[in-house]
């Protein structure tokens, strides 16, 4: 399965980003999809997560100003993030599951929020 991912870059306090992400290869359907990050000298951690109907999950830290969707006939996951802070700031990696729950990575954007 290949993850590619686009969007990312640098932007001040309070600006928006939207990071997308195509999957393509995958012989099984896919279930999961979403967006984890990873600063430095941090662990990675989860951001958000769709299912395959639809329901997602958030972590608190960016619970209603980031939003995760994303298109299953083109099997691409998208997060529109909003009142970004510069704790945001981390390289921003795309994840997909398919039904055999065996996960696959993207290499990672990077996302930098100044202050």
């Amino acid at each position: 399965v290949q993850l590619q991912a686009s969007g990312g870059g640098l932007v001040q306090a309070g600006g928006s980003l939207t990071v997308s992400c195509a999957a393509s290869g995958s012989p099984f359907s896919i279930n999961r999809m979403g967006w984890y990050r990873q600063a430095p000298g941090k662990q990675r951690e989860r951001v958000a997560i769709i299912t395959g109907g639809g329901v997602t999950n958030y972590a608190d830290s960016v619970k209603g100003r980031f939003t995760i969707s994303r298109d299953n006939a083109e099997n691409t996951v998208s997060l529109q993030m909003n009142s970004l802070k510069p704790e945001d700031t981390a390289v921003y990696y795309c994840y997909v599951d398919n039904q055999l729950l065996r996960g696959y990575w993207g290499k990672g954007t990077q996302v930098t929020v100044s202050s």
